[in-house]
C-alpha cells in the first residue's frame, strides 16, 4: 500500500505534464503541419526545456502520431452509435450529430491536425483507422441497416449518411475561420455550436424520414 501511495501521485503528475504537452502539440501542429513544427516551438509553448519534453516523447514522430491516435479515440468514443443514449433512432442520432458538435468544440486543433492528415493521404494514420475506426464503422453501418429494415427511417447509404455528418461536423472545427468570417465574429460562441446542433439534426432527421 506505501509503494502504491508514492507511485500514483508520480503517475498523475506525469499523466498531467503529457496532456499540457499534447495541447500544445495539437496547437503548433495545427498551425504549422508536421513539417513546419518543431521540438522547440512546442516545449516553449508548454514551459518546458526541450530536453524535458523528449523525455516524454523522444521524438517529433512520436509526439505527432500521438496527438493523432487522441483525437480520433476521442472521435471514436462520441461516433459509437451503439452507445448513444436512447432506443430510438431520432434520440441516437441526434445524440451522435451533439458529440460531434462538441469535440469540434472542444479540440479545433486536434480536428485541424487530423484533418491535415487525411489530406495528405493519412501516411501515418492508415494503420490505425483501419484496426480502431473501421470495426466501429462497420457495427455503426448494421445498425442503419437494421432501423431501415424495421422500417423505422428512409433507405439510404449508410457510410455516404455518416461522411456527411463527419464533414458537417467537423468544418466547425477544420473552417472555423471560414465560418468566424462568415458570421463577423472574432470566434466562434456556445450559442454557434448550439445553432449548428439544432439545423444539423433538424436536417439530417428529417431527411431520413424519421418521424
Amino acid at each position: 500500500m506505501q509503494q502504491n501511495k508514492v507511485i500514483k501521485p508520480k503517475r498523475v503528475s506525469r499523466e498531467r505534464t503529457e496532456q499540457k504537452i499534447l495541447l500544445a502539440a495539437e496547437d503548433i501542429f495545427a498551425q504549422f503541419g508536421f513539417q513546419g513544427a518543431s521540438i522547440s516551438s512546442i516545449a516553449e509553448l508548454t514551459g518546458l526545456t526541450k530536453q524535458n519534453l523528449l523525455y516524454y516523447f523522444p521524438s517529433k514522430e512520436v509526439l505527432y502520431q500521438k496527438v493523432l491516435e487522441n483525437i480520433l479515440d476521442l472521435w471514436l468514443e462520441k461516433m459509437a452509435l451503439l452507445v448513444q443514449r436512447g432506443d430510438d433512432p431520432k434520440t441516437m442520432i441526434s445524440s451522435y450529430i451533439r458529440g460531434k458538435i462538441e469535440i469540434s468544440r472542444s479540440h479545433p486543433n486536434g480536428s485541424k491536425v487530423f484533418a491535415n492528415e487525411i489530406i495528405h493521404g493519412a501516411p501515418r494514420l492508415k494503420d490505425y483507422l483501419t484496426s480502431h475506426l473501421l470495426p466501429q464503422l462497420e457495427d455503426d453501418v448494421a445498425l442503419i441497416r437494421s432501423w431501415i429494415a424495421e422500417g423505422k427511417m428512409d433507405p439510404v447509404d449508410p457510410y455516404h449518411l455518416f461522411f456527411m455528418i463527419w464533414a458537417s461536423t467537423q468544418t466547425y472545427a477544420d473552417f472555423s475561420s471560414q465560418i468566424e468570417i462568415a458570421l463577423d465574429k472574432p470566434k466562434l460562441e456556445a450559442e454557434d455550436f448550439e445553432r449548428a446542433n439544432e439545423f444539423l439534426i433538424k436536417l439530417i432527421v428529417k431527411g431520413l424520414g424519421i418521424e
